[in-house]
């Protein structure tokens, strides 16, 4: 049976990866929400008339955008379908993504509720990372205490023929 903290990191992996899936695909198509993706391309030509320098890296609202979207998309599915280290990655990813996502809702003046999902979303992405990060140096820690058992049974095996 598998552990409570795992079944977490677990539940937390695919809500996450479900949510961020979504989210990026309507960044990036209206096939989802025609209203949630014209929103979208309005919110990010706002974030991008904000920051001039943008402009001059030829970066424009649409390019940013669909970057954004397809990280979005991208992290999603690793959270979702792929097993091991990559999930911490991705997971690491979207929390860049989210101070992105915060710092362009700060710049333009936004209220709370045009941004309190990425605040959610970053706290949700970072106890994930916590959690699944504690069992990955518990694991390690049992690894390391079973290699000194090992070796200390072996020395006194070695000590038993010597001394036979």
């Amino acid at each position: 049976m598998s552990s409570p903290r795992t079944i977490t990191v677990m539940a937390l992996s695919l809500a996450l990866g479900f949510f961020f899936l979504f989210m990026g695909t309507i960044k990036l198509t209206p096939r989802l929400s025609k209203d949630a993706y014209s929103e979208m391309k309005r919110a990010y030509k706002s974030y991008a008339k904000a920051l001039p320098g943008l402009k001059k890296m030829g970066i424009s609202s649409v390019l940013l955008r669909k970057i954004m979207g397809s990280l979005e998309v991208g992290c999603g599915v690793v959270l979702t379908l792929v097993p091991g280290r990559p999930k911490d990655v991705a997971n690491f990813l979207l929390l860049l993504v989210m101070l992105a996502v915060l710092f362009f809702h700060q710049l333009v003046g936004d209220p709370l509720k045009r941004y309190a999902h990425a605040l959610v979303f970053g706290i949700l992405l970072t106890c994930r990372l916590l959690i699944a990060r504690q069992s990955d140096e518990r694991e390690e820690s049992r690894e390391e205490q079973h290699q000194q058992h090992q070796q200390h049974v072996n020395d006194q095996e070695k000590n038993k023929v010597k001394q036979s």
